[in-house]
């Protein structure tokens, strides 16, 4: 199979992420309608192809999922491994890729333009799915095309646990027969927008006057149209992991006091947090340092799910300096840094009530932000 020099992209996803990682630590659950989410109050963060069968799909409520399907097994056993599961399939594709972007924890997308004088790309991307599979047991579904758009929807069509090469020159090919809500962007009110005037599948889209759809849809409509055409010129964003933000305080006095301490502890986690959520970033791994009066120094860090909420974050600083401080002993410097920082979606608090929890810490931010960051924190670190 030849190339052109044409660009060659690929896009991996984990299929069924949430719901592969509970099926890796308890393979007792593999083929049984599972939904991965919070009972009570909480929504289907991911559901099993079994459960699917029943018309369950994410983000719906878990009462209506239940009702739906009153036998389905409900789960978030796993929560902590998502994220670790998450960083084991960045590092292998770290290691092999030459520029990659991941677009949430269980997507990327890889750049593999000019591999093709060295490398057979398509192979070379069927082999990189295998070394995944083998090192996580989890099921990996890609696709290799000359966009991004085109290997997103042809990732889709691989899917389950498969993979699709759509060779340059073949992408109107491939999408003709697709439904016009395959392509990425097109939700519900603008899918009947479309069947309303008689499109229905990509081809439908792309014999259509582009000035028509322009003057019924704006920019939008253009861009519908080129997308139809399997023109996308979006760009592979390099991935980078963020090195770390952190804070530190040298008390004017050495401190033993465990209650000022964690009053301390509190407030400094509580500020690294306030400028994690300013950055749009959540942290994958938090730190905490203590240094005695001799200036011997020592640190303790732990991997979290990624998270930027102080009430997810304050238990861990507490925990690691329980674990590293010696009991008794002044401490004259102490620290928090929070790590591997990544742009991507807080996926997993879908487990939680988020949409309250989110409108609290907007509130709070939003105070900070008008009279100081200090304006607003806990009274007590107890």
């Amino acid at each position: 199979m030849s190339f052109t020099p044409q660009r060659i992209i690929a896009h991996f996803d984990l299929d069924a992420f949430f719901v592969s990682v509970e099926c890796v630590n308890n393979p007792s659950l593999k083929g049984k309608p599972l939904l991965v989410g919070g009972r009570e109050r909480g929504v289907v963060a991911a559901c099993s192809y079994e459960a699917r069968k029943y018309g369950i799909h994410s983000a719906m409520p878990m009462k209506t999922a239940l009702r739906l399907c009153p036998h389905a097994i409900v789960t978030n056993n796993s929560r902590g491994d998502y994220s670790k599961y998450s960083r084991i399939v960045t590092n292998i594709i770290a290691d092999k890729a030459p520029l990659f972007e991941k677009a949430s924890i269980d997507e990327f997308y890889l750049d593999l333009t000019g591999m093709d004088k060295y490398f057979q790309p398509y192979q070379w991307t069927i082999d990189l799915r295998q070394e995944i599979i083998d090192k996580t047991q989890l099921p990996i579904s890609f696709a290799l095309a000359s966009n991004k758009m085109i290997a997103k929807i042809a990732t889709d069509a691989a899917k389950p646990n498969g993979y699709l090469h759509i060779p340059f020159g073949k992408e109107k090919e491939f999408l003709a027969p697709l439904t016009v809500n395959k392509i990425p962007g097109v939700g519900t009110h603008t899918y009947d927008a479309l069947k309303a005037i008689g499109i229905y599948t990509i081809k439908d889209l792309s014999e259509q006057s582009p000035d028509i759809l322009e003057k019924r849809f704006g920019k939008y409509g253009l861009e519908l149209w080129n997308k139809s055409q399997g023109i996308h010129h979006g760009e592979v964003t390099p991935y980078y992991e963020s090195k770390s933000i952190s804070t530190e305080n040298t008390f004017e006095e050495n401190l033993t006091d465990v209650n000022r301490l964690m009053t301390e502890l509190v407030h400094m986690t509580e500020r690294v947090a306030y400028e994690l959520r300013q950055d749009n970033k959540t942290a994958g791994c938090i730190a905490v340092k203590i240094r005695y009066p001799d200036f011997e120094t020592t640190s303790k860090q732990t991997t979290i799910p990624y998270t930027f909420y102080d009430d997810e974050l304050i238990p861990k600083a507490k925990e690691l300096f329980h674990k590293l401080w010696r009991k008794g002993q002044p401490i004259r410097l102490m620290g928090v840094r929070l790590s591997e920082l990544t742009d991507e979606a807080v996926q997993t608090n879908l487990f939680t009530d988020t949409e309250k929890k989110n409108g609290l810490y907007k509130a709070i931010d939003d105070v900070k932000n008008r009279f100081g960051k200090y304006a607003i924190t806990k009274a007590t670190g107890k």
